[in-house]
């Protein structure tokens, strides 16, 4: 049996749709559910030639910390491939563009209270061009090495949800 909806409402705050359901779910039992309409997005695991990874430090406000991340962001148009906005967020946070493109599948990280669906890219034969950051970005680029950025991984440091997701679908592609 599938979840029967009874209501639905859509409330937007900011930058979010909030969607809150009256539902009958499979025992019949009514609830109210609640979650985020999400805009897709995309996270790109940038590897240089000499084996290194561009990460980014970036001042995250709702945390209130700089916070260790790969190069990600939504896609703004719906129906656009994921790839055209990887190759925009690479550009624009770190200043390169690739030749070679690995996609790496997709990922939902909060499927419990977002309809967010995050595409995953590997990022190869990197040329520098021009950083080109948002006004309320903050962001700082780190080459780091495989070793460092699994240093990072392994002490909690990075805890970039979409950037975890993207090294670990690399990791298990190539192994």
């Amino acid at each position: 049996m599938t979840w029967k909806i009874n209501s639905s409402e859509n409330k937007q705050v900011d930058r979010f749709n909030v969607t809150i359901d009256q539902v009958v779910v499979p025992n019949g039992d009514e609830k109210t559910f609640s979650f985020i309409d999400f805009a897709k997005g995309v996270c790109v695991l940038p590897i240089t030639n000499d084996n290194h990874v561009l990460c980014l430090r970036q001042y995250r406000h709702a945390l209130k910390s700089w916070e260790w991340e790969l190069p990600a962001g939504k896609i703004d148009l719906e129906g656009s491939d994921p790839i055209d906005t990887a190759k925009k967020e690479l550009a624009e946070e770190t200043g390169y563009i690739a030749e070679q493109w690995l996609e790496l599948g997709s990922f939902y990280p909060s499927p419990g209270s977002t309809t967010e669906e995050i595409f995953l890219f590997a990022a190869a034969g990197l040329t520098k061009t021009e950083q080109k950051l948002e006004s309320s970005e903050q962001i700082e680029l780190h080459k780091i090495s495989m070793i460092k950025l699994k240093s990072l991984v392994q002490s909690g440091e990075f805890k970039h949800g979409a950037g975890l997701a993207a090294i670990l679908r690399y990791k298990f592609t190539i192994d």
